[in-house]
C-alpha cells in the first residue's frame, strides 16, 4: 500500500486509493471555473482508444523547481498592508501556504530600493544634487516602501521557507552617468560603491531577519526608459560582477547569496552568453534571470544548451490592463509557465503581486497598466496570474523535479515528481473545442477531456 498523505499534505484527503486516482483542478477562459476541483476524480485503467496520448515517466528527470509566485513591489506591500489585521492574515496564508484554500507561493521577487511600481523614486542612499557619499555613511534601508519589511515578516512567520531574490532598478542618482533614476550608467569610479551598497542592503535585511537568497545587480538592462533604470551592458555586468560585485560578496561572507546575470528578454539571449564567457565571471553566478517582452522562450534551452550548469529563472512577465482574461490566460499559460519549464527554468514568477483598481501605485514614469495578480480595493480580486501561478504552485512543491511528459502542439504540458511522491501534470488546450486525450503513466491510462479554452492540473500518487 502506498503511503498515506499527511492532513497538512495539501492533497489530502482528495481520495482514498491515491494510487489509482487523479484528482483534477480546471480554470477555464470564461471562468466558470477557477482554479476549481472537479468533482469526479479521473481513474487509470486498462483500456485502448484512440485519442492523442501524453505519456509521463518519472524515470526521465530534468530540473529541480525551486518555486512560484510573484514580485512583491513597494506598492503591493503598501495595498496588503493597509487591509484589516484579520483580512491581511487571511490574505496571506491564502497566498503563502499550499493547504486547505491556500496556493502556496513559495517565491517573491523584491526591489532594491525602487521599482516602477513603487510610489516614488528612491535609492538607500540619496543625497542633495552635487554630493555623493562614497562611504554610505547615509545608507537606510528604510528610506522608501517602508511597508515590506514589515510584510515580509509576516509572511515569513507563516511559512518560513520562502525564497526571495531581489533585483535594483536603479543605484543612487550621485553614482550614475544621468545623475538621474531613469537611464544613464553606473559611473566607473562607483563600481566598487555600488558593489558595497548592495552588501549593505543584503546586511540590512538579515539584521531584519529576513535572508534575500539570490540577487541580480540590474533589471532590464537594456531597458533605459523606465523610472527607475539604468543601462549595464553585457561587457559592463561582466565586469562589475568579476572585479566587485563577486569578490564583494565572498568579503562579507555573503557567497550563499546567488548571483543571478541578465533578468531581460529572450530576444537578447547574446547577453548572458557573453556574460558567460568569461570563466572568471561565471565562477561567481549561479545563473541567468528572463523576462519575455521580445523574443521566443526558447531562448532558455539555447543558453542551457550552451551552459547546462548555469540555473535559469523565468522572474518577470506582467498583464496588461487592456487585455482579456482568456487570452491572458491562454498566452500566458503555454509560453510563461508551461513554456518556461519545459525549457529548463526553475522559477517562474509573475509581475506585481498586487494593484489598486487604477493600476496604481506607480513611479510617475513607471508602467501605468500593470494589473496585479489580484486588485485591492473595496474588496480583493483575484486576477488571471493568480490563477496562472496557482496552478502550479500549489502541488509542485520546491524540491519537485521536472519529469518527461510527451509534447503535443495542441495540448502544451508540462509534469512533475514531488517529494511527496506525487505525479503533477499541467495540460492546456487553447482550441476552441474541447479536447479528449490519454494520460499514460506506468503501462496505465486515464482518459481526461479539457474544455475549449482552459488549463487543468491533474495530480496523482506515483507508486
Amino acid at each position: 500500500m502506498p503511503e498515506q498523505p499527511h492532513p497538512h499534505d495539501p492533497f489530502f484527503p482528495f481520495w482514498e486509493d491515491p494510487s489509482s486516482f487523479l484528482a483534477v483542478w480546471l480554470t477555464t477562459a470564461d471562468q466558470t471555473a477557477l482554479f476549481q476541483r472537479q468533482p469526479n476524480e479521473l481513474c487509470f485503467a486498462d483500456n485502448a482508444n484512440d485519442f492523442p496520448v501524453i505519456t509521463v515517466d518519472a524515470k526521465q528527470k530534468y530540473q529541480v523547481i525551486e518555486g512560484f509566485g510573484f514580485s512583491l513591489t513597494g506598492g503591493s506591500a503598501m495595498l496588503i498592508g493597509r487591509l484589516s489585521a484579520a483580512d491581511r492574515k487571511a490574505l496571506l496564508r491564502e497566498l503563502f501556504l499550499p493547504d486547505g484554500d491556500g496556493i502556496g507561493v513559495s517565491f517573491l521577487r523584491l526591489s532594491i530600493g525602487a521599482s516602477d511600481l513603487s510610489e516614488r523614486c528612491f535609492s538607500y542612499d540619496d543625497r542633495p544634487a552635487g554630493q555623493s557619499d562614497f562611504e554610505l555613511a547615509h545608507f537606510d534601508i528604510e528610506a522608501g516602501d517602508r511597508e515590506v519589511i514589515p510584510l515580509l515578516r509576516e509572511i515569513l512567520a507563516i511559512n518560513p521557507e520562502i525564497k526571495i531574490m531581489a533585483t535594483a532598478w536603479s543605484p543612487p542618482t550621485w553614482m550614475k552617468t544621468s545623475k538621474s533614476f531613469v537611464g544613464g550608467k553606473l559611473r566607473p569610479d562607483c563600481y566598487g560603491v555600488y558593489a558595497a551598497y548592495l552588501i549593505k542592503y543584503l546586511q540590512a535585511m538579515r539584521d531584519r531577519a529576513i535572508t534575500v537568497h539570490a540577487i541580480t545587480p540590474q533589471n532590464e538592462p537594456l531597458n533605459e526608459k523606465n523610472e527607475p533604470s539604468m543601462i549595464m551592458e553585457a561587457g559592463e555586468q561582466a565586469e562589475f560582477i568579476k572585479n566587485h560585485l563577486g569578490p564583494a560578496l565572498q568579503a562579507a561572507g555573503l557567497d550563499d547569496v546567488e548571483l543571478f546575470c541578465w533578468d531581460h528578454n529572450c530576444d537578447v539571449k547574446e547577453y548572458p552568453l557573453e556574460v558567460f564567457a568569461d570563466a572568471k565571471v561565471r565562477g561567481y553566478l549561479s545563473g541567468s534571470a528572463w523576462h519575455l517582452y521580445g523574443g521566443d522562450i526558447s531562448a532558455l534551452s539555447e543558453v542551457h544548451r550552451a551552459y547546462p550548469d548555469m540555473k535559469l529563472y523565468f522572474t518577470e512577465q506582467w498583464v496588461g490592463i487592456d487585455g482579456q482574461f482568456g487570452g491572458d490566460l491562454m498566452w500566458h499559460m503555454k509560453n510563461v509557465l508551461i513554456g518556461s519549464l519545459r525549457n529548463w527554468s526553475r522559477v517562474v514568477l509573475e509581475w506585481n503581486l498586487a494593484s489598486d483598481p487604477f493600476c496604481r501605485p506607480h513611479t510617475p514614469g513607471g508602467e501605468a497598466r500593470c494589473v496585479g495578480a489580484l486588485t485591492i480595493g473595496e474588496e480583493v480580486v483575484r486576477n488571471v496570474a493568480y490563477y496562472v501561478i496557482a496552478h502550479a504552485a500549489k502541488f509542485v512543491r520546491p524540491g519537485s523535479v521536472r519529469i518527461y511528459s510527451d509534447e503535443h502542439e495542441f495540448l502544451p504540458n508540462v509534469a512533475f515528481l514531488t517529494p511527496e511522491g506525487y505525479i503533477v501534470l499541467i495540460a492546456l488546450n487553447d482550441e476552441a473545442e474541447a479536447r479528449s486525450f490519454t494520460i499514460r503513466f506506468q503501462g496505465k491510462s486515464a482518459v481526461a477531456t479539457l474544455p475549449a479554452n482552459a488549463v487543468a492540473t491533474y495530480v496523482w500518487r506515483a507508486v
